[in-house]
């Protein structure tokens, strides 16, 4: 039984060397680069082509959207993984060292453009899914006392607020944000984590 010519080109396609990264690669970095430096909604596909140095059509073929690249390269997952692991009594302040005192600049400016992107139904699906995943889902099993689910989505919410105050920032006087200001939210974070 011989193959039609459309197999034996299929199966010519599949034993020759194998298709190349660079260009996905090249989207990627020119992706984030634009992405951190001018937000979602600043960022063009054309743009991101331009920087990457392919036609716009590649960059929708290899990532299918301007916002399926947006969450893969603008992710936090990294981030937030682990962020609520450690002893519960400093947990509070674990926590803004782990998201905000210990983070490099390059990482804080995806926060910025992550929250920058938040009027987007699939980049709030993706923070929403991250935070329970990573921050309320293993904290509320590890709050004592009454209410953990409760105060673990408080948690959240305290820390989503923070990371999206332009304190985080240190308010225009530099990169990082003001001590008093995380001292004050880790007192705060505390308070929720400790059985009332």
């Amino acid at each position: 039984m011989s193959s039609s010519p459309a197999d034996q080109q299929a199966a010519r396609r599949k034993t020759g060397r194998p298709r190349s990264t660079r260009a996905p690669d090249a989207i990627r970095a020119a992706a984030v680069r634009l992405f951190s430096e001018h937000g979602f909604s600043g960022t063009s596909v054309r743009d991101i082509a331009a920087a990457a140095g392919v036609d716009p059509a590649l960059v929708i073929r290899h990532f299918g959207s301007k916002e399926a690249l947006f969450l893969e390269t603008v992710s936090v997952d990294h981030s937030l993984r682990g962020v609520v692991d450690g002893p519960l009594d400093t947990l509070g302040r674990a926590i803004l060292r782990r998201l905000v005192e210990e983070v490099p600049d390059d990482t804080r400016k995806l926060y910025r453009a992550l929250f920058g992107a938040l009027d987007r139904t699939e980049v709030r699906a993706y923070l929403e899914s991250s935070t329970a995943r990573h921050v309320t889902a293993p904290l509320a099993e590890r709050l004592p006392g009454p209410d953990a689910a409760i105060r673990a989505e408080l948690i959240a919410a305290q820390i989503a607020g923070l990371l999206m105050s332009g304190r985080l920032f240190g308010g225009g006087r530099g990169p990082h944000p003001d001590p008093r200001v995380l001292d004050i939210y880790a007192r705060a974070i505390q308070a929720l984590i400790d059985s009332p």
